[in-house]
């Protein structure tokens, strides 16, 4: 399972002060990218592969009330045998309360073409250098 610690913004505060619902989806793309990243992806790569992914649905879940300090997202990819993915998201403060979970349905889509790849798993993890992060079987030598 991979995880960042992202900071809480001031801007990212309503006037109740917690967190804006915009701003829990944007955690979790900064989290998700860097999980992909981190898995050894090179965004640039995807784009010269005439490929990217696209989010299809996003469910967020509040559990609690996000405010000032840090907050932990984390990512755990979850593939099936289609066109889709799935990605649950927790989001944790720390002292380990669960606040939020963001669960995203993604798929790669071929950019020339503008449809879905069937198995985008088999495309992150020929990408990857660490497709474990993904939720995917390590390479073998």
């Amino acid at each position: 399972m991979f995880r960042v610690t992202i900071v809480v913004r001031a801007d990212d505060i309503d006037t109740n002060g917690h967190v804006r619902g915009p701003a829990y989806l944007a955690y979790a793309d900064h989290a998700r990218w860097s999980c992909v990243q981190a898995a050894g992806i090179d965004p640039a790569e995807l784009t010269t592969r005439r490929i990217g992914p696209v989010n299809l649905e996003t469910t967020v879940r509040f559990h609690h009330e996000l405010r000032r300090g840090e907050v932990e997202v984390s990512c755990v990819f979850h593939w099936g045998t289609g066109k889709t993915s799935r990605v649950v998201q927790e989001f944790r403060v720390p002292d380990g309360t669960l606040v939020a979970e963001v669960s995203s349905v993604s798929g790669l889509l071929d950019l020339d073409r503008r449809r879905l790849l069937p198995d985008p798993g088999a495309y992150w993890q020929e990408l990857a250098s660490h497709p474990e992060l993904l939720g995917l079987a390590p390479k073998t030598p």
